[in-house]
């Protein structure tokens, strides 16, 4: 009986942690082993929660602050508004912003019509020029023909479209006709081959044209006067 415990003892080894090793100890690893791997995901996923509630708060609170400001802004100008005299309240403050829209239009309209000329010279020569060194000046005037006879048909259609345009100060159809083929020309050394060849200078007929006939429109009023005095 001595000799069979003395024998147990011996097969179960001591451990100073872990008390006694036997057939069981595998498995008390493995569950200290999962405890100690799900502990610290917990924790990062904790951390995690912690972290993105923070943000949205601050981005919650932001917003909240934003809003606020905006509000008290609104009020003060509202009280501002309300204190102000008799005749500020009478001042035609909307007349005056439709005359200061209308000063930058006619600015921005006197900058375009004393560059575009030059800028349209120096471009064309300079597109000319690629296509002399590519030995395609013989090319040349068939998309400059094709970009005039364009030009006309989009002044009659937009003249069609709306009949007064024919009675307008400035000849808004004009313009936009050509800021959009100036947005075409530009990008003309990005372009593939044989569109830096054709494309520029269909854009380049187009605007001549377009020229032409922003020309003709401001003589147009002098014509009428004299055909008015006669």
């Amino acid at each position: 009986m001595l000799s069979h415990l003395l024998s147990a003892t011996a097969s179960s080894r001591f451990h100073p942690f872990l008390g006694f090793k036997g057939e069981g100890t595998p498995c008390f690893l493995e569950k200290h082993s999962c405890y100690s791997s799900v502990k610290p995901l917990c924790a990062s996923q904790n951390t995690g929660t912690k972290i993105s509630c923070s943000m949205n708060m601050s981005a919650q609170q932001s917003d909240d602050d934003g809003k606020m400001k905006l509000d008290q802004l609104i009020d003060k100008a509202q009280k501002l508004w309300d204190s102000s005299p008799e005749p500020v309240k009478i001042f035609p403050w909307s007349k005056v912003l439709d005359n200061f829209i209308q000063l930058i239009l006619d600015l921005i309209l006197v900058v375009i019509k004393y560059l575009a000329v030059p800028v349209f010279a120096v471009t064309s020569l300079s597109e000319l020029s690629y296509c002399a060194h590519e030995r395609k000046l013989v090319l040349v005037p068939l998309p400059v023909l094709f970009g005039v006879a364009i030009a006309g048909i989009l002044r009659e259609t937009a003249l069609e479209l709306s009949p007064r345009l024919k009675d307008a100060q400035v000849p808004w159809h004009l313009i936009a006709t050509a800021i959009f083929f100036t947005l075409i020309k530009l990008p003309g050394p990005y372009y593939p081959y044989w569109g830096r060849i054709f494309i520029p200078h269909f854009a380049n007929g187009v605007l001549l044209r377009t020229i032409w006939f922003t020309i003709l429109w401001y003589r147009r009023p002098k014509a009428l006067k004299i055909s008015d005095s006669s």
